[in-house]
């Protein structure tokens, strides 16, 4: 059995290179563009390198190209440093919709003297009382020094002091007072 395994197996990869002769290859003519025929022999040394090497040229045209491929990587550099910190502080600015809520028109002609409307700014009550005449005088003749925050009527009221718009929130609990209701 063991005969028959031998006789069927093949030779070994080493003997079939031994039995060969190693030939080198023909040399071969072909066109070139600095000559018309070249002789190519395959069997040599490779010097094609040599042959297509570019003539040493002036070191300060290549400063040149350095110093222009160097200055445009610096240039893309900045440019995303510029977008990235224009990315930055454009996330820091408000939002479309907070911008909207921050300006608020309201129709003064249809409060009635004596009359207080209440408006929502920012998610704020925002009172806005159109005072009588006589409101106003008995406003002006309040002792301030009396006042737990000591402000001038004229330092509250801007423009025409018929119109009294102050914000509607109690500072220290955070409730909302009503309007026409208590001692003020």
């Amino acid at each position: 059995l063991s005969r028959s395994l031998a006789i069927a197996r093949p030779a070994p990869f080493v003997s079939v290179l031994a039995e060969r002769k190693w030939q080198p290859m023909p040399a071969v003519r072909t066109m070139s563009t600095r000559s018309s025929l070249v002789d190519h022999d395959y069997s040599s040394t490779d010097n094609l390198f040599e042959e297509n090497q570019l003539p040493k040229g002036d070191h300060h045209a290549k400063r040149a190209h350095t110093y222009f491929v160097l200055g445009g990587a610096r240039f893309m550099y900045a440019t995303a440093v510029r977008l990235t910190v224009i990315k930055f502080v454009a996330t820091m600015s408000a939002a479309a919709d907070v911008l909207a809520l921050a300006s608020l028109e309201v129709e003064l002609g249809k409060v009635n003297p004596g009359q207080t409307i209440t408006v929502k700014w920012r998610g704020k009550p925002v009172f806005i009382r159109n005072r009588l005449q006589d409101e106003i005088d008995n406003v002006n003749t309040v002792d301030i020094a009396s006042l737990r925050d000591p402000e001038a009527d004229s330092d509250r009221v801007r423009g025409d002091p018929k119109w009294l718009i102050v914000l509607g929130i109690c500072t220290h609990l955070g409730c909302v007072p009503i309007a026409g209701a208590g001692e003020y």
